[in-house]
């Protein structure tokens, strides 16, 4: 037999193997979905673990923040408490600083009028005896008006005592007489001694005589 009917000859029968290898192929190809199935059952439980992480590391996060945002309003609050308190003391203390200031210039103002009254006292004396000279009396009187005037300065205003209801807060009584003609009782007829305050504050009592 020669060579070309030799392969001739064997032709039909490699075809008839290689179409009987074809077939086997298909098992594997129809094996190929369920192990992607499989494969993907496996991996979608890990894909939920994943997403539970990152959810649960988020929640963790947001509580961390939360917190501090907590924390971060709690010291906000501490601080303005603690600002509100010092400022209730400052003006406690401004006002109770005022007080005291005014009160030690009203003391001082009060000693230095208490040693010029007896003067004045003196002053309105002279003014009031009679004489023939009157530029002596001019010039007493003309004193007594700056003495007034250094006076109002320094707020202090004399007691108004004359034909006034008698009231020991402002006025020292030496005497008391029956009521003049229209002068109705407990009424200040006479004044001997002028008195003087300074606001709320007495620097001396009006001397004066009351009605009966």
């Amino acid at each position: 037999m020669s060579e070309e009917t030799k392969k001739t000859a064997e032709a039909p029968e490699q075809e008839a193997k290689e179409t009987e290898a074809a077939p086997q192929e298909a098992p594997e190809t129809a094996a190929a979905p369920e192990q992607e199935a499989a494969a993907d059952e496996k991996a979608e439980p890990k894909d939920d673990k994943k997403k539970d992480g990152w959810f649960n590391k988020k929640a963790r996060e947001l509580e961390a923040v939360k917190a501090k945002l907590d924390a971060a309003e709690a010291n906000a609050a501490q601080a303005k408490d603690q600002l509100l308190r010092m400022a209730a003391e400052y003006e406690n203390y401004r006002k109770r600083s005022t007080r005291e200031a005014d009160q030690k210039f009203n003391d001082g103002v009060s000693f230095a009028v208490n040693q010029i009254i007896p003067i004045l006292d003196t002053l309105e004396m002279a003014a009031n005896a009679p004489t023939t000279d009157e530029n002596y009396k001019k010039g007493v009187t003309m004193t007594l008006d700056k003495a007034a005037k250094a006076l109002d300065a320094l707020h202090v205003e004399e007691i108004e005592a004359l034909g006034k209801p008698f009231d020991p807060n402002f006025m020292n009584a030496v005497q008391q007489i029956p009521a003049p003609d229209g002068q109705e009782s407990g009424t200040v007829i006479t004044v001997y001694q002028k008195g003087y305050k300074l606001g709320d504050k007495i620097v001396r009592h009006a001397t004066v005589v009351v009605a009966e």
